[in-house]
């Protein structure tokens, strides 16, 4: 790379400087994993045979604000690009609007809703204006790394699985024109499921080749896809699935047999190319996991290992070992040293420290808002974590009709501070009835918005906290104040205040290591919530599995001293975390 001359075409076949070219290429999503460990993936990448890494690119979290961008840190996509080229690997981008990934709202940024008549993912001109300004920064970060200018990215896609959403063609159309407009040069594709109308509806086939997602019976997709192009053009799976993701809930840890995933990888390198979904999946950091929702709503784990060839922690899995053995039928394997040194470390128990109440720190956190009808995270331009509702109840009475309408996605419902009930998915708007018995009451409510739906037709109507409002005996109740908890700030936390058992709370922890080592925090013990380890949100934990653990990566670590808070709503805590030096999943 770095030759003026280098191109990229799409005919008949791939051609890579005027020669055939078949991609083996991985998936790794740069921000999923820590910065420090970009180079080690890439490097094991190359290692198995692969020529080419894919990512998307998550727009929530490069615009995260409207008009405030992001491409530092996890977000720092040029260096991720950069990294690649320097091992010699070619580049796929997939940069949004729409990603699915099983990331929060599919990659669109919360506050999109905020236009009340919005039309996500259609030819709504306020839509188009919105990501036309976000490409405008984000392409300014690779444009010039494209082959044509000797960097190694060799295309782009347009949009993502869309024709699994819908059929508005003059929508791709303008996101292509957009692309172009923006420094795009390469070729362009689209992806999509080669099952109904979803390649009619998703594909623009002058404009991007169309490729298709699948796991299996690929000599069969092949067959579907090529009738589908009409004429000879390159075969290829742009995600071929050779694992799957986890939601909270789940019975057990997603997982595909070995055998399997290497014989179908073997059809698809008979007749064209591949992008393995996913190489290295890495995990959800903070409040990035997204939900799918069919019959009920299923959250995913802070854990995105998928089962994939290498694990959540970068691991050689037997997985990889196999694919490695098909493609080197393909291809000479190339010999790669590993430069990145990762140890993993058992740290075993770490006692409490201190512990507080969120009632009795709400005012450190958060300053009160105030409305006559409950408001949405949206309107109060808060992305993610929780929100706190207060209202005045006042006298002692019975209740005998309470119900939150229009609720995302899990509430507590406190009284007086006392915890009366927890409502959830399906059965938020149930009806409640209890007495009130002081003499004065107050009504909380805490909302966790446990990640935007991030595929299909639920993605319209993604409004968290209370849309509705509350009804107390058969009417709205009125006058409330509002605390957002995105839990960005906890140095404010003061936990000299008092605790109380039964109710949310914020446990200290301190970690003293001699060496920092890659490590996993097991929760056993504790109910729900959040943790953060040196300020950093590591993700969400939930009892009812089957995530065990979640994974803390050396970087994050530092030598001696090191701050672990935990975030729980149920009540449910214990009097000691422990580290372990495996994910639990095995």
């Amino acid at each position: 790379m770095g030759e003026q001359s280098m191109s990229f075409t799409i005919q008949d076949q791939f051609y890579l400087n005027g020669e055939p070219f078949q991609i083996i290429s991985g998936a790794i999503h740069y921000f999923r994993v820590v910065p420090e460990y970009w180079q080690d993936r890439l490097e094991k990448l190359k290692a198995m045979g692969c020529n080419t890494v894919e990512t998307y690119v998550p727009w929530n979290m490069h615009e995260y604000k409207e008009g405030q961008f992001n491409f530092e840190g996890l977000y720092n996509i040029r260096q991720f690009i950069q990294t690649a080229a320097e091992l010699g690997l070619y580049v796929i981008v997939r940069p949004s609007p729409y990603i699915c990934a099983e990331w929060e709202f599919g990659g669109l940024p919360y506050w999109l809703l905020k236009d009340p008549t919005m039309k996500l993912r259609f030819s709504y001109q306020p839509f188009l204006d919105k990501i036309d300004a976000y490409f405008k920064q984000l392409f300014a970060q690779f444009t010039d790394l494209q082959i044509n200018y000797g960097g190694p990215i060799i295309m782009m896609q347009v949009e993502n699985e869309y024709g699994g959403y819908a059929n508005d063609q003059a929508y791709l159309r303008a996101l292509a024109d957009m692309m172009r407009k923006h420094g795009a040069v390469v070729p362009f594709v689209t992806s999509d499921g080669p099952w109904h109308d979803m390649l009619d509806n998703g594909s623009i086939q002058d404009v991007a080749l169309a490729t298709i997602n699948c796991g299996s019976n690929i000599k069969e997709q092949f067959e579907r896809l090529r009738q589908f192009h009409g004429h000879k053009k390159p075969l290829m799976v742009m995600e071929f699935w050779i694992g799957w993701f986890d939601a909270w809930g789940d019975k057990e840890h997603h997982t595909r047999d070995i055998r399997s995933a290497a014989i179908e990888l073997d059809h698809t390198l008979q007749e064209g190319s591949v992008n393995i979904y996913m190489f290295h999946g890495g995990t959800n950091f903070a409040f990035t996991s997204g939900a799918n929702y069919y019959e009920r709503l299923a959250p995913d784990t802070t854990s995105y290992d998928y089962d994939a060839l290498l694990s959540e922690s970068g691991e050689i899995t037997p997985k990889y070992k196999a694919f490695q053995e098909v493609i080197a039928r393909y291809t000479d394997l190339p010999d790669v040293p590993f430069s990145t040194k990762i140890i993993k470390k058992a740290y075993g128990k770490v006692a409490l420290k201190d512990k507080v109440s969120l009632f009795n720190v709400l005012d450190l956190l958060a300053e009160p808002i105030r409305s006559a009808y409950p408001l949405t995270m949206e309107e109060l331009d808060q992305p993610f974590g929780y929100i706190l509702y207060k209202s005045q109840l006042g006298k002692g009475r019975k209740i005998e009709d309470f119900r939150l309408i229009q609720c995302m996605d899990r509430a507590h419902v406190f009284i007086n501070e006392e915890h009366m009930f927890t409502k959830y998915d399906r059965d938020i708007e149930d009806k409640e009835v209890f007495e009130l018995t002081a003499a004065e009451n107050e009504l909380t409510i805490l909302v966790e918005n446990m990640g935007r739906v991030n595929y299909s037709v639920k993605m319209n109507n993604q409004h968290k906290g209370i849309k509705g409002g509350v009804i107390v005996n058969g009417a709205f109740q009125s006058d409330w104040e509002h605390y957002n908890l995105p839990l960005d700030n906890l140095e404010k936390l003061d936990f000299s205040r008092a605790y109380r058992e039964g109710v949310p709370a914020f446990y200290r922890f301190v970690l003293e290591v001699d060496e920092a080592g890659d490590t996993f925090l097991d929760f056993s013990g504790w109910g729900k919530g959040v943790a953060f380890i040196n300020g950093f949100n590591l993700g969400r934990f939930w009892e009812i599995g089957p995530q065990k653990r979640l994974y803390v990566p050396a970087p994050l670590l530092k030598k001696g001293i090191n701050e672990v808070i935990l975030f729980e709503t149920e009540g449910k805590a214990s009097d000691s975390i422990s580290f372990a030096s495996t994910s639990g999943l095995e």
